[in-house]
C-alpha cells in the first residue's frame, strides 16, 4: 500500500531534482528523506530513483509516480484545509508565545476579541522573550510567536514568517527630565533579556561608548524600581511603560530608535484557520500608537 509520507518525500525530491533541497523543504534529513525513498520503491516493486554522478533523477516510473503524488498530496492539503476552515475555529486550540510587555498590553485584547469571535476556541499564552519564543516555534511548541526586533538586525532564520503589526518607540528611564544618552557614559545600567541587551548595547556605541551594565532584569516593575532608587538607569518600551509606569522617574523618548513587532509563524503557508484567526485578533488589538509609521511620540507616558 502506498503511504502519503513516502508520496509527499517523492513529489518533494521530483519537484527539486535534489534529496538536499527535499529534506531542507520538508524540515527533514537527508538519511529520512532516503530511507523513505527506498520503503517507496520496496513498496510499489520499481526502481524511481537513479544516482548520476554525485546527483540524481527520475526513472520514468519515478516520473509517473511523482506526477501522481504531486496531485494526491495537493488533494488532500486542500481537503486538510478546507475541513479545519469549517471546524477549526469551532473547537481546538492555538498557542502564542509573547513577551511580558506585549503579553500585558496588546494580547489580552487580542484573546478578548478571539474569544467573541471564536468561543470555542481556547487560546494558551506563554511568556517568553523573542529568542525563545522562536526557538519554541521552531520546535513545534507554540504556532504562533509576537516578538519585537529592529530595523537593522540581521534576518530571522529562514522558515519562519513575520507579520509586521506595528512600531514600538523606546524610551531612556532615568532620574532626569528631558535626559540624554549621552548623559550616561559613566553611568551604571539596567540590562534585560538577551534582545534588550542587544538593543541597548547597539544605542551606546551610536553615542560612542560600551554601557556598563550592574544589574540585570527584564521585570518592567523591578528595573523602574532600581531606576527610581538610582541604582541606575535603562531603556524600556513603550508598551512596558503602558503596563506600568511609576510616577518617580522620567522618561525621555528615543526618537531615532524604535521597536518593530510582529507576529511570527514557521513553516510553508498556508497557516491554519485558527492561526490565521489569532494574528487578525493581535492586528486588530495593537493600539494607534503602536501602529503609527514613525513610532515617534506616540505612547503616552506621564511625567
Amino acid at each position: 500500500m502506498l503511504n502519503l509520507v513516502h508520496l509527499k518525500v517523492l513529489a518533494a525530491v521530483a519537484r527539486h531534482g535534489s534529496v538536499t533541497e527535499a529534506a531542507r523543504e520538508l524540515h527533514y534529513s537527508q538519511p529520512s528523506v532516503s530511507h523513505h525513498l527506498s520503503r517507496l520503491e520496496a513498496a510499489t516493486g520499481v526502481k524511481l530513483i537513479q544516482r548520476v554522478g554525485r546527483g540524481i533523477r527520475l526513472t520514468p516510473e519515478g516520473e509517473l509516480l511523482a506526477s501522481r503524488a504531486t496531485e494526491i498530496v495537493g488533494r488532500v492539503d486542500a481537503a486538510t484545509n478546507e475541513l479545519a476552515a469549517q471546524v477549526g475555529l469551532r473547537t481546538g486550540r492555538v498557542r502564542l508565545a509573547a513577551n511580558a510587555s506585549t503579553l500585558s498590553t496588546i494580547v489580552p485584547k487580542a484573546a478578548a476579541l478571539l474569544d467573541q469571535a471564536h468561543p470555542g476556541l481556547e487560546l494558551i499564552l506563554i511568556e517568553r522573550h523573542p529568542v525563545e519564543a522562536l526557538q519554541m516555534l521552531r520546535q513545534g511548541e507554540i504556532d504562533v510567536a509576537l516578538v519585537f526586533r529592529y530595523a537593522d538586525a540581521p534576518a530571522e532564520e529562514e522558515g519562519f514568517r513575520l507579520v509586521h503589526i506595528g512600531n514600538d518607540p523606546v524610551y531612556l528611564v532615568s532620574q532626569r527630565p528631558d535626559d540624554d544618552i549621552a548623559n550616561h557614559r559613566h553611568s551604571a545600567w539596567i540590562g534585560g533579556c538577551e534582545r534588550c541587551q542587544e538593543e541597548l548595547i547597539t544605542l551606546c556605541r551610536r553615542h560612542g561608548f560600551a554601557p556598563r551594565i550592574a544589574s540585570l532584569s527584564d521585570d518592567m516593575v523591578v528595573v523602574q524600581a532600581l531606576v527610581a532608587a538610582g541604582k541606575g538607569v535603562t531603556t524600556l518600551p513603550g508598551l512596558a511603560l503602558q503596563a506600568h509606569r511609576r510616577p518617580d522617574i522620567h522618561t525621555t523618548e528615543l526618537t531615532s530608535f524604535t521597536r518593530r513587532l510582529y507576529t511570527v509563524t514557521y513553516g510553508d503557508p498556508p497557516d491554519p484557520p485558527a492561526t490565521v484567526a489569532l494574528i487578525q485578533a493581535i492586528q486588530d488589538s495593537a493600539p494607534k500608537e503602536v501602529n503609527s509609521a514613525s513610532g515617534r511620540g506616540t505612547v503616552a507616558t506621564p511625567r
